[in-house]
């Protein structure tokens, strides 16, 4: 008998059940493409910060960072440190090797230039690098990485280079400029007694300090420098978790973790956990955080995530209005049905629930509905915005149906006191 009048009351009232479960639907839908995008979101955002330059800076230890920077050579009295370049695949060994996007290794010196076979007598700023380089991992896997992809955004006029181009070479716009070098020209660089003459391939506007370098193979430069198999500087793009108190605690000092600190800190992508990953694996390297990029991509990660979780909230707090409105408007409908059952000794909770389950039976049908609905809008965002799909999570269901729960009986809560403030004498007088 129970089912048959919930039956009934569904039947009876199609109109507005079927309005409750579409608006069920539409807030179940926004939660779940919002959920899945939030939880997706912080390697796809990563992803697309990795675009636009390194995280991670890697030093010989003892270097001075204006070393790193300006390309100070020897002449300075700056210490003459530098990492082996064969060590340098061990970066994808560590604990977090697949959060490792891209990495490249630099070899900075002083030249002197001379452009079209003439004497070298211009001032320049050689850099040695891997643009698209192919290596064979201690893991025995293979991986394709180098400047070009970490660089992306450059104006290149002409081409980048390759590996395999032992002569040629990019040139920063400033010294194009300078010295009046166009594309196709030969120059030539001298370093410490050496002699190499190079075709210029590219002509590049970084828009920052690059734009004074001249780049060519790691190759060309370690024999143009007599530093084979050396590099004094390597910079990593990595896929990070944003900084909290534990993280920034730990970059001050590792020692002051406790043991359980210290797991949790070790095994979250945190930038400072990495660096002290690849500090373990390079022989003599000192990996500090480019914090304004590491910092950047923490806030707006934050902030995406944010702006989804108060859309979600928004959405469902508005099915909730929503619903509460359809069912009070139903209850008051069938004021006489529920007036004669509670004359004929019907109890407030059973007549309740006698509601409640038509409602929740609704809203469940509303709520499949949504998620998969959902599911649908979530790789639309996925492929307007990153243009990827968006993983799906397992564990927004069982968040779903919750919160579908949750706003269905919220919205419940109005028709329900309603219900429990009518009196059968006046309901059936027509009061």
């Amino acid at each position: 008998m129970y089912w048959r009048m919930v039956g009934g009351a569904l039947f009876r009232q199609k109109g507005k059940m079927l309005m409750v479960a579409f608006t069920v639907a539409l807030g179940a839908s926004l939660a779940t493409a919002m959920l899945n995008v939030m939880l997706d979101v912080g390697d796809k955002v990563n992803q697309e910060l990795k675009t636009y330059g390194a995280n991670i800076n890697v030093l010989p230890r003892g270097a001075s960072l204006l070393e790193d920077i300006y390309g100070l050579g020897e002449d300075s009295g700056l210490p003459d440190k530098y990492l082996e370049e064969g060590e340098l695949g061990n970066i994808k060994t560590i604990f977090w090797a697949f959060n490792i996007v891209d990495f490249t290794p630099y070899l900075k010196a002083s030249a002197r230039l001379g452009v079209q076979g003439g004497i070298p007598s211009g001032e320049a700023h050689v850099v040695g690098t891997w643009f698209s380089h192919h290596l064979e991992l201690p893991t025995g896997e293979a991986l394709d990485t180098g400047m070009r992809n970490m660089k992306s955004w450059w104006d290149v006029q002409g081409r980048w280079l390759s590996d395999d181009d032992e002569n040629a070479a990019m040139v920063g716009r400033i010294p194009a400029e300078r010295y009046g070098i166009s594309l196709g020209d030969t120059i030539t660089l001298e370093a410490r007694g050496r002699r190499t003459t190079f075709v210029v391939q590219g002509i590049f506007n970084a828009g920052g300090d690059e734009d004074e370098g001249i780049y060519v193979p790691l190759a060309a430069a370690q024999e143009l420098t007599g530093r084979k198999g050396l590099v004094n500087s390597m910079e990593v793009s990595a896929l990070t978790t944003p900084d909290n108190e534990l993280s920034r605690r730990a970059a001050q000092d590792p020692k002051s973790l406790s043991i359980k600190e210290w797991d949790t800190w070790y095994c979250t992508a945190y930038v400072s956990a990495i660096c002290y990953q690849i500090d373990e694996v390079i022989s003599g390297a000192v990996s500090k955080p480019i914090r304004q990029v590491a910092e950047s991509e923490g806030a707006i990660l934050q902030k995406t995530q944010l702006l989804m979780l108060l859309i979600t909230i928004l959405s469902l707090a508005g099915s909730a209005l929503a619903i509460s409105n359809l069912v009070t408007a139903g209850v008051m409908e069938r004021a006489a049905e529920i007036g004669l059952l509670k004359a004929i000794g019907g109890h407030d909770a059973p007549i309740s629930a006698l509601v409640l389950t038509g409602i929740i039976i609704t809203g469940i049908a509303g709520g499949v509905v949504g998620y998969f609905a959902g599911l649908g809008f979530a790789q639309i965002i996925g492929q307007s915005v990153f243009d990827q799909a968006i993983e799906i999570k397992p564990m927004v269901i069982p968040l779903v149906a919750i919160l579908v729960f949750l706003v269905t009986l919220a919205g419940s809560i109005p028709s329900i006191r309603l219900l429990l403030s009518l009196r059968p004498a006046e309901v059936l007088h027509g009061r």
